[in-house]
């Protein structure tokens, strides 16, 4: 096999490069938004709408590096490690900054003395979020890694529970749906249970869908070519609402995976009944 060229080696990286810059818009853009709404605007927030979209492109970024290394033959350590840094600021610190800064920061309370309490659950769902995303990526490492010795063998078909990208396009898609920040009590405290929900998607065992082995070289149905266009034509169109929804679609999906299998095994399990008895009359 021909060895790649040096310059080829570049090409992932730069992608790589590319989400860092985005990780670091967004949180610089969540810190303006934040100075924006302490000013006394707490309509909707440009800024707010700008680190969203930052995220969502990272996204994107994302899964071309990897892609394109795989395509040019220029996977290496140094790439995986440096993806996974950039992951930890675009889709672990990021997303961990608008969760409370959006969805805590400026929400008003009746009584003083919970908002000292939301501040510090907010602080804690937030780093649990953090943490949860970096333990993700750790576990991924160790299973991808040849030279690790792990007894876990790697699935390309599916995630080991739910990567973080997307559990930071979920964050992106909530606060890209409404960029103006919470204010209601209520409505923080599910958003705070939410993102706690993520980070446990994140660390668990559940199977989420793997889009790696889609290879974009073989010629497609015109079915999956109108299925492809519609979905983009619809996030043209109604990019709030179908992002949210298909966030919220792949984070399911792990359920109710999870949820046939279980019934599947039941079903398995279960003993055949025996046959009827005949009547003797």
């Amino acid at each position: 096999m021909k060895r790649p060229r040096r310059a080829a080696y570049a090409l992932p990286t730069l992608f790589t490069s590319a989400n860092i810059f985005l990780g670091f818009v967004a949180i610089l853009q969540a810190f303006e938004g934040a100075l924006q709404a302490a000013g006394g605007d707490v309509g909707l927030n440009p800024h707010f709408t700008l680190a969203a979209k930052a995220i969502g492109f990272a996204v994107l970024f994302d899964g071309l590096d990897g892609r394109i290394a795989r395509m040019t033959n220029t996977t290496s350590d140094f790439g995986r490690e440096l993806d996974s840094l950039a992951d930890v600021i675009t889709f672990g610190i990021a997303p961990a900054v608008l969760v409370f800064v959006w969805g805590v920061l400026f929400v008003v309370t009746t009584p003083a003395e919970w908002q000292t309490q939301l501040t510090r659950a907010g602080y804690m769902a937030a780093f649990f979020y953090l943490l949860c995303g970096a333990v993700r990526l750790a576990r991924f490492n160790v299973q991808t890694n040849p030279g690790a010795k792990t007894s876990v063998r790697p699935d390309f078909k599916h995630f080991v529970g739910v990567p973080i990208p997307a559990g930071a396009s979920f964050v992106a898609s909530v606060v890209y749906w409404s960029a103006a920040p919470v204010r209601s009590l209520a409505f923080s405290i599910v958003w705070l249970l939410l993102v706690v929900l993520v980070g446990i998607l994140m660390v668990s065992t559940w199977r989420y869908p793997s889009f790696k082995q889609l290879n974009v070289s073989k010629p497609r149905t015109p079915l999956i070519v109108l299925i492809v266009s519609l979905i983009v034509f619809m996030i043209w169109e109604w990019s709030q609402p179908v992002l949210l929804g298909v966030s919220c679609a792949y984070l399911i999906s792990g359920v109710v995976m999870r949820l046939s299998g279980f019934v599947k095994r039941q079903k398995g399990t279960r003993p055949p009944s025996p046959p009827a008895e005949q009547l003797v009359g």
